[in-house]
């Protein structure tokens, strides 16, 4: 365009659909559900603008002010800038980056992979997208916990079935063997999570080695009968903040021989506070590893080169690390358990809420069982969402139901995450909890 041409405007084009709206795009898309969880932040957004006081414990992230990157990461990342380190990065990852990876697997998690074993992404979403594409055709059988992040989303965009397991406050909201054996016959992909998303809780490993052995037992079966394996999403991205005597474990760290079915999700956005950065991976067999590769060269998805190689010094110092989780991990568990703490204070007191003791991530589980229970002599709350509501208008706390995790029950089960609280948020915030639960009837 000169400098004299005058811009069209085009808005009206824009705007319009035209006569038949719904046959614009395709039908996935057209079914696919948006972000509940982005939903809720845009009325805690507008809240706040109004000026009310809200304790946010809706962001899976981390507030900078209070949780910075490494200072050792962040550094790097300019220092690779300014040598202008700004052009394309290899498809599958920075040499050193992967070599960096499998170096950090054998040395905090026991586990020897080659580096083909690895591919780079920006950020954990798009090898979750590439295992899944790699390794289900339309039509083929997933089985995931629920509540979990996500599963049910990108069940859709592959068009695959989704196999949920319901999972319950008995077992931590976390699949058993027995539920799991179940539904492992002619599925295709068993995705799991620890510690886990929404619920903050984590595998033990006899839970684990358990489930490791039926997928072990399912794929000897399958060689038999030449059925196309089962594989094994592991998403382990907050595997670094276990908390108390939680210890970390990993399905081929139980059992070896199931590393030809695995594929670890992981990346340094929650183990580093690091979630803008986008920086992400997977680990697993070479041959589906290398798909995946393909996939995301064809996304273009690959993380920035600066950021990769920033990644590269802070993942070969192994005391900066230790020193940094040193004190990442106490300020998130302080959050933790003065949230749990105050909840279950409540609860003492006969008010309607619980929590499960935290055991890692940045998540909190509470239950606020208001179903059926008045607000100033008005209707009765009846869903989670209501229940939500409740909690952001008259104790400016903001939540998500377990609805966001492909749950479909209204029993009024939470996730509360601390990454973007300070401990005198949440201690400002109980009184005013304490204060909304009391006036329901």
């Amino acid at each position: 365009m000169t400098d004299t041409a005058q811009a069209s405007d085009l808005g009206a084009f824009a705007r319009d659909p035209g006569p038949f709206p719904g046959r614009r795009v395709s039908a996935m898309a057209q079914a696919l559900v948006g972000s509940e969880i982005l939903r809720i932040a845009a009325e805690i957004r507008a809240l706040a603008a109004s000026g009310q006081r809200i304790c946010d414990l809706t962001v899976g992230d981390f507030d900078p002010r209070q949780f910075p990157i490494p200072g050792a990461l962040g550094e790097a990342i300019a220092e690779a800038l300014a040598r202008g380190e700004t052009n394309y990065p290899p498809s599958n990852g920075v040499a050193a980056l992967r070599e960096a990876v499998a170096a950090w697997y054998s040395r905090d998690l026991g586990l020897d992979y080659p580096v083909d074993s690895v591919v780079i992404a920006s950020g954990s979403r798009p090898v979750i997208y590439a295992l899944y594409r790699t390794v289900c055709d339309r039509g083929d059988r997933v089985v995931y916990p629920v509540p979990s992040w996500n599963n049910n989303h990108y069940v859709h965009l592959v068009g695959a079935e989704g196999v949920p397991i319901a999972c319950g406050p008995e077992e931590r909201f976390l699949p058993g063997r027995a539920a799991v054996a179940r539904a492992l016959p002619g599925a295709r992909l068993l995705c799991l999570n620890s510690p886990l998303n929404p619920t903050g809780t984590a595998f033990s490993a006899d839970t684990l080695r358990a489930i490791a052995e039926e997928v072990v037992a399912e794929n000897a079966r399958r060689e038999h009968s030449g059925e196309r394996p089962l594989y094994v999403m592991y998403d382990q991205v907050y595997w670094t903040l276990c908390h108390g005597d939680t210890a970390h474990v990993t399905p081929p760290g139980l059992i070896p021989e199931i590393a030809r079915y695995t594929v670890f999700i992981d990346g340094i956005s929650k183990a580093f506070a690091a979630t803008g950065l986008r920086v992400g991976w997977a680990v697993g067999p070479t041959d589906v590893v290398a798909r995946m590769s393909a996939i995301i060269g064809h996304m273009g998805a690959w993380a920035p080169r600066a950021e990769q190689i920033g990644t590269v010094a802070l993942l070969d110092q192994p005391e900066v690390i230790r020193a940094y989780q040193a004190t990442f991990k106490r300020g998130i568990q302080a959050r933790l358990d003065r949230l749990h703490a105050g909840l279950s204070a409540l609860r003492a007191k006969g008010l309607p809420v619980a929590s499960i003791s935290p055991m890692g991530a940045i998540y909190l589980t509470a239950q606020f069982d208001l179903a059926g229970r008045k607000r100033g002599g008005g209707a009765p709350i009846r869903t989670n969402d209501e229940t939500r509501r409740f909690l952001l208008e008259t104790a400016g706390i903001g939540v998500v139901p377990f609805q966001a995790f492909g749950c479909s029950g209204d029993d009024g089960w939470f996730r509360l995450s601390v990454g973007a609280v300070t401990e005198a948020d949440i201690d400002e915030a109980l009184p005013r909890l304490e204060k909304a639960l009391s006036s329901l009837s």
